[in-house]
């Protein structure tokens, strides 16, 4: 006798079904599911692929950069968000006297070490790059005042600073200032730049870094780029622009600025 087969035949009706609730359930989940599968699965796609090419954009092109406080004051304000040109030293071109340029200050202004968690720094890097936070406290934005083979003194009887023994009048400098309160004598090294800021008195930059390794100059070669525009707040879109208080200084021997 079969008694497997008689075990296994059952009454469909007695198998218990879903009452009425429990089919308006699944059938509200379903209608649910297909719902977010369509536009906003799409939407969430279309999401995706802004923040990759923006992020692409940032990394190759054109950065926004939070300026994170005062020392570029007048020219830039603490909370604006500076259009950094990525590819104005890399096709060619080099820093020149008067940009101001955004860099990567580990081995010139902060000792090179340990950066903290991979994945905490990627996700900052990542909302720096869109310029919704404040850069990594390693970037910096500075006036570049000399390049390589320059001689900038501070200062003479007029309180100027020289380079290549030509007095500059700077007009970016925050009212009140004076070009330096801190006296200096240097040759820029070539492939570096002496840089400081537009707040003189409220910047740390090349003058405090020159007893230290490097003498405060900053590589070329850790250039990020230059700041161009100022995109955010809308009332403040204009140039930054290179300054023309440099033009009437002269190379220094051996052709270089």
């Amino acid at each position: 006798m079969d008694t497997e087969a008689q075990h296994t035949e059952r009454d469909p009706s007695a198998t218990p079904q879903p009452g009425p609730a429990e089919r308006s359930r699944f059938a509200r989940s379903t209608a649910l599911y297909r719902h977010l599968e369509g536009p906003w699965r799409k939407a969430a796609a279309l999401l995706t692929l802004c923040v990759v090419f923006l992020l692409l954009l940032s990394h190759f092109v054109v950065q926004p950069f939070l300026i994170p406080s005062g020392s570029m004051e007048p020219t830039l304000q603490v909370g604006d968000r500076v259009l950094v040109n990525k590819l104005a030293y890399h096709l060619g071109g080099t820093p020149r006297r008067g940009d101001v340029v955004v860099f990567d200050g580990r081995g010139s202004f902060v000792q090179e070490g340990d950066e903290g968690n991979p994945l905490g720094r990627a996700v900052r890097s990542a909302g720096a790059a869109l310029g919704l936070t404040e850069p990594a406290e390693t970037d910096y934005v500075k006036r570049v005042v000399g390049v390589g083979g320059d001689r900038v003194v501070c200062c003479d009887k007029r309180g100027r600073i020289e380079v290549n023994g030509t007095p500059v009048d700077e007009p970016y400098l925050h009212p009140g200032d004076a070009p330096s309160q801190v006296p200096f004598d240097i040759v820029v090294p070539d492939g570096t730049l002496w840089v400081l800021g537009d707040h003189r008195s409220r910047s740390s930059d090349s003058r405090d870094h020159l007893g230290e390794p490097g003498g405060g100059m900053v590589p070329v070669d850790r250039v990020i780029g230059r700041a161009d525009w100022i995109g955010w707040p809308l009332g403040r879109w204009t140039s930054v622009g290179t300054s023309d208080a440099f033009a009437g200084v002269r190379g220094p021997v051996g052709g270089h600025g």
